[in-house]
């Protein structure tokens, strides 16, 4: 509990509450040596970096506060893409705040929608829809609609973070539990609840949304549609691959293990465990807890190695052409960074740890550009790209 203790007041003081696709061929060289070169700095607090699909002249850095900063053709534009701040509460104030993920549409070149998930002033979720204008430099910070709101407990921390579409065309919502930390209470095995959730929506064919038919609990009486995968504590960066579809994320722990998750695309009504399992350990109860029917971790490491996992994503991109098909991931309070392969069989390999000769620092999300090339934000408000080692 003293750890646990430790953990929450690091999470609260620095205002953050954060909980590879299979590549059947492998790796088509030997994996390369990794580290980081700097792109930029001076962000508030940078976590998500992405471009617009397609577009390789676009880079966007999301600040947790809620601007979405435009870095066009190498350059930082003076004025925000867009700024979101009235939307979500004043850091300090609220017990949690922000903006903890943007996903544009697939046909954003066309559409210009994109959508923002957040904390709003009375510290609940809501899932909003924006629209960019029509030169693409910026978007209205007005919400054109609202497309998914939920109350939070008034002591959540446990919000997950990112949104993403699926190479299905549907839209992914990772939530967390909601608790301040594992408690009998936990929704994350409640069917009538949202929380603690992987949700899938179509926001095409209906307004707000409609929910696809083929979502596994679709139909099945005390089960909300919108789940796709339950028994989540906080996923807070999670990604989809781009080449395969499938799901990996970050699921930060509780007293002991992080865990880092794996879902195949058009793989649905899986069950990760919490609250009864932390890792591949029992947590409530702490002996005998259920093991039939869930899913364990693709990977878990304890607490000696870290405190807070920061799901990553695979690398897809042509400059490290080792590292295609690897997995990318990290930890919030560890200056280090790990990758990992996953077999079509299911069993994980190449597990390296790579620490890169970059200053002191919190780690706090991934990203990838329009070709596949990663990037990485720290809390500092430095932002990196990663490259192989020279």
């Amino acid at each position: 509990m003293v750890r646990r203790t430790i953990r929450l007041a690091l999470h609260l003081a620095l205002g953050l509450a954060i909980g590879c696709g299979e590549d059947n061929s492998g790796p088509a060289a030997p994996p390369a040596d990794l580290t980081l070169t700097a792109i930029d700095s001076g962000y508030d607090f940078p976590i998500q970096v992405m471009a617009p699909p397609g577009d390789a002249t676009r880079l966007l850095i999301l600040e947790r506060r809620g601007r979405l900063v435009l870095r066009k053709n190498g350059v930082r534009l003076d004025s925000a893409y867009v700024n979101l701040t009235a939307l979500t509460g004043e850091p300090g104030v609220a017990r949690e705040y922000g903006v903890l993920g943007v996903a544009f549409h697939p046909q954003y070149a066309t559409n210009r929608r994109l959508f923002a998930y957040l904390i709003d002033q009375n510290e609940d979720t809501r899932l909003v829809e924006l629209l960019a204008d029509a030169n693409f430099d910026h978007a209205s910070p007005t919400p054109v609609r609202t497309i998914l709101q939920f109350s939070q407990p008034s002591y959540a921390i446990h919000y997950g973070g990112t949104v993403a579409f699926g190479k299905d065309g549907y839209l992914y919502l990772a939530t967390g539990d909601g608790e301040t930390g594992g408690v009998p209470s936990s929704p994350a095995q409640d069917s009538a609840s949202l929380l603690g959730k992987m949700l899938r929506v179509d926001v095409d064919g209906g307004v707000p949304y409609v929910i696809p038919a083929g979502n596994p609990f679709v139909g099945r009486a005390g089960w909300r549609g919108e789940i796709y995968h339950v028994g989540l504590r906080n996923p807070y960066r999670w990604s989809v691959d781009r080449q395969t579809g499938d799901l990996w994320w970050g699921d930060v722990g509780e007293d002991s293990w992080e865990e880092v998750n794996f879902s195949p695309a058009g793989t649905g009504g899986l069950n990760y465990g919490w609250p009864y399992r932390e890792g591949n350990a029992c947590w409530l109860p702490a002996t005998g807890c259920p093991s039939a029917g869930l899913t364990a971790p693709a990977y878990a490491y304890s607490h000696s190695e870290g405190c807070s996992v920061i799901g990553g994503v695979v690398y897809r991109g042509s400059a490290i052409p080792g590292r295609k098909g690897t997995y990318l991931f990290g930890d919030f309070c560890r200056n280090t960074f790990r990758s990992l392969t996953r077999s079509s069989s299911g069993s994980v390999s190449d597990v390296t740890t790579w620490t890169p000769t970059i200053p002191a620092d919190n780690l706090a999300g991934f990203g990838e550009d329009a070709a596949g090339e990663v990037y990485i934000a720290m809390a500092s408000g430095r932002v990196y790209r990663v490259v192989a080692v020279e």
